[in-house]
């Protein structure tokens, strides 16, 4: 059996790690490449690094962030935001990212996650999808991009299975309802996504407790589980995260510091 991971994520934006409530009311956390190596020797198994205004800003992701990061950490991390070709996917991968989170541009050419898994392998490529739930019909969300600022129509159950068979290795699924709110993740999203595609998913926004983690593992049936303001508040840490999973029993891989 695969080890369920955590995995904190670094929203970046300024050069500057950040956090919010619903995509908004950003307040800063840190600086990125010294979060990342914390949670590396606290016993992360991933990072994730989302440059959270490139898209909206129309430019490239922080690369000089990327190349500190490889050099400080032992873990492999993710890079997303502004990344709209393969020359822009090759260029974070050769500055140490181990793989690309891809949003807003594959929503506008999802041919770039095909091009991207030849490429470099699907395990590179990460599709994020950042759902809210419809107001009209509580089972089911729309996939929004340019940092939860624009609403594409697109059904995230439908766009999620897209991005499977395009090649995509695994999904970052975001809930906009539950980000930040530390409220619990969206079981229901996380449920509905992971059952129905055959890629590893990753649960993100709302986790608020213990509990709330381990029910996306048993409940939602995520693979990995995506941490920012429990961790960046340090209201937890990862090694107590992981004696707690262990003590319920799941397979993840123990804290060796």
């Amino acid at each position: 059996m695969v080890a369920l991971r955590l995995i904190p994520c670094l929203d970046v934006a300024n050069g500057r790690v950040v956090k919010g409530v619903n995509f908004i009311g950003l307040r800063d956390a840190g600086d990125p490449v010294e979060l990342a190596c914390s949670y590396s020797q606290a016993g992360a198994d991933e990072l994730v690094f989302l440059d959270i205004a490139a898209s909206n800003e129309e430019r490239g992701t922080l690369i000089e962030m990327v190349y500190r990061t490889a050099e400080s950490v032992t873990i492999p991390f993710t890079v997303g935001g502004g990344i709209s070709t393969l020359n822009g996917i090759t260029e974070l991968l050769r500055a140490g990212a181990d793989k690309i989170s891809l949003n807003s541009s594959a929503v506008r050419n999802p041919n770039l996650i095909e091009q991207g898994a030849n490429r470099f392998g699907s395990q590179c490529i990460v599709v994020a999808i950042d759902a809210k739930r419809r107001k009209e019909d509580k089972n089911g969300w729309d996939v929004y991009v340019k940092g939860g600022r624009k609403n594409t129509g697109l059904d995230a159950l439908n766009w999620a299975k897209e991005v499977a068979n395009l090649g995509a290795g695994e999904i970052l699924l975001t809930s906009m309802d539950g980000d930040g709110t530390q409220n619990g993740y969206d079981l229901d999203l996380t449920r509905t996504i992971a059952e129905s595609v055959d890629i590893p998913v990753i649960a993100s926004g709302g986790a608020g407790c213990l509990e709330h983690i381990y029910k996306a593992f048993v409940e939602g049936k995520a693979s990995a589980a995506l941490l920012a303001s429990l961790l960046h508040d340090e209201i937890l840490t990862v090694k107590e995260i992981k004696d707690y999973l262990i003590e319920k029993t799941l397979q993840v891989r123990p804290y060796d510091g």
